[in-house]
């Protein structure tokens, strides 16, 4: 479905992503692992179009979209919900997720918005309070509601445990396998390692703008490196 060769992406004269190759199967989540500047999110802000690589390609469903727009990329179904939610803090809920169909021309938003708050009965119940009042886990279950309103075939996930409490982050996780049933395909950067494999089919290792190592997430997860690196803890041996 998503495939990245050779990819090159600079802040201004900083090489932050060097020679990037990464494939995403149409169906699978998978997650993209890595220390705090490995470029993580600047892998996640290029394939949503909102940094422009120098060097290789972007290729979705088959075409080259390389260099395309935010907007444009997203009417083709690439979805991002980036770090930090980006959520519209001074309008409602409800104003929020309307604005995640905005570029939509089919008549089914009003339906699609009653199915999502179905899924997050938090944001039906808080629909005309105004977004940057809710919590941390509650905004973060309005950003990939609004996502989801876009109708992605991709959806891109940005740190989506970031500083939420161990209940809520369990129930992102959920959501998001959730999602992956319902035919989304995903790809998810985060910080809790052990969160993103158990639930990812295939992960990818960043370090210093390449990528060091990948495989299937529940080898990952047994890895002596993977471990002792992102696990927290060391491996012992009989």
């Amino acid at each position: 479905m998503l495939k990245l060769t050779n990819i090159e992406t600079y802040y201004g004269q900083i090489q932050a992503l060097k020679g990037i190759n990464l494939e995403v199967e149409e169906g699978k989540i998978v997650t993209l692992l890595g220390a705090n500047g490995a470029g993580k999110s600047t892998t996640m802000r290029t394939i949503a179009g909102l940094l422009k690589p120098k060097k290789g390609t972007v290729e979705f469903l088959g075409q080259n979209v390389t260099g395309l727009k935010p907007h444009q990329l997203l009417r083709k179904g690439i979805a991002l919900v980036p770090e930090g939610r980006a959520i519209l803090s001074t309008m409602t809920v409800l104003e929020n997720l309307e604005m995640g169909a905005y570029h939509r021309k089919d008549g089914n938003v009003k339906e699609d918005i009653k199915q999502v708050m179905k899924r997050f009965p938090i944001l039906e119940e808080r629909q005309t309070q105004l977004a940057g009042t809710l919590s941390g886990g509650q905004q973060q279950m309005l950003a990939i509601a609004r996502a989801l309103l876009s109708k992605p075939k991709l959806l891109l996930l940005d740190e989506p445990s970031m500083g939420l409490a161990p209940i809520i982050v369990s129930e992102i996780f959920r959501i998001i396998q959730e999602i992956k049933e319902e035919g989304t395909t995903v790809l998810v950067v985060e910080q809790n390692a052990k969160q993103a494999l158990k639930i990812a089919d295939y992960g990818y290792v960043m370090e210093t703008g390449k990528i060091i190592m990948e495989g299937f997430a529940k080898d990952l997860l047994k890895d002596e490196r993977i471990v002792e690196a992102y696990l927290g803890k060391k491996k012992t041996t009989v």
